[in-house]
């Protein structure tokens, strides 16, 4: 099984002032929190992934300093994954939303309403999620736990695959800074279980929490059936949505 935790970063100002990331280095005061919620979070991780494997658990940083200054406050080495940097925001970055909106309102609605658009020259949301999509397929043929320190727009994008959800899903989520998000994989098949925690509430997780193996197994298996039970409900609907299609054509 592959358990894959993904953390966004320590606030910036940028994120206080909901404006487009331009390498700023976390908020001052950020790095304390940073250091006591992450650094026991990733060290519970470890020891969790331990009894269970040989291998200890990798941790990943996008290139960005706000996350090698997340990382580096609770004590960690990443190793640097250019593919779960943010996403390339062009000419807007350092720029804010409500800024921009005032200034080129037709822009900011292009860039919202169509995936394919790069009014600010950068990345299209489509190309965005196309490169997260990579990684993340990547990760979900290996095993162990890795914890990727990244960016709200690069756990969106992760979401958005994971669950095969259409691309405008992206704009439906959110992630706020030192939360983290645990999707599983199994025959690189993802499940995600659970979303924005907080780290300083990660502890009530089982996964983290000293949950072992078997545990976590256990708990799959249940989302799996879950999922069968969903699926046969489909297909039942999917019948009665016949039955009433073939009456209606009989109607006609």
């Amino acid at each position: 099984m592959k358990r894959l935790l993904l953390v966004r970063h320590a606030a910036t100002s940028a994120t206080r002032a909901a404006a487009f990331p331009a390498d700023e280095p976390i908020e001052e005061g950020a790095a304390a929190p940073a250091a006591v919620a992450l650094a026991g979070f990733a060290a519970r991780a470890a020891s969790a992934d331990a009894a269970a494997s040989a291998d200890a658990a990798a941790v990943l940083a996008s290139p960005a300093r706000r996350c090698a200054q997340t990382a580096a406050a609770a004590g960690l080495t990443p190793a640097v994954e250019p593919r779960i940097a943010e996403c390339d925001f062009g000419a807007w970055a350092g720029r804010s939303l409500a800024d921009l909106h005032a200034e080129a309102p037709e822009r900011v609605a292009a860039w919202i309403g169509d995936p394919d658009a790069a009014p600010h020259d950068g990345e299209s949301l489509r190309a965005f999620a196309a490169r997260v999509a990579g990684w993340l397929d990547e990760q979900a043929a290996g095993d162990g736990t890795t914890l990727a320190i990244t960016h709200g727009g690069v756990v969106k994008a992760a979401l958005v695959h994971a669950l095969g959800a259409p691309i405008e899903a992206f704009w439906r989520l959110d992630v706020a800074p030192l939360t983290v998000t645990e999707l599983h994989a199994h025959d690189g098949r993802w499940t995600v279980t659970r979303t924005n925690c907080p780290l300083e509430l990660a502890d009530r997780h089982p996964s983290v929490a000293g949950a072992t193996a078997a545990d976590r197994g256990a708990a799959d298996a249940n989302r799996g059936a879950a999922d069968a039970d969903r699926g046969a409900a489909d297909a039942d609907r999917g019948a009665a949505d016949a039955d009433r299609g073939a009456d209606a054509e009989v109607r006609a």
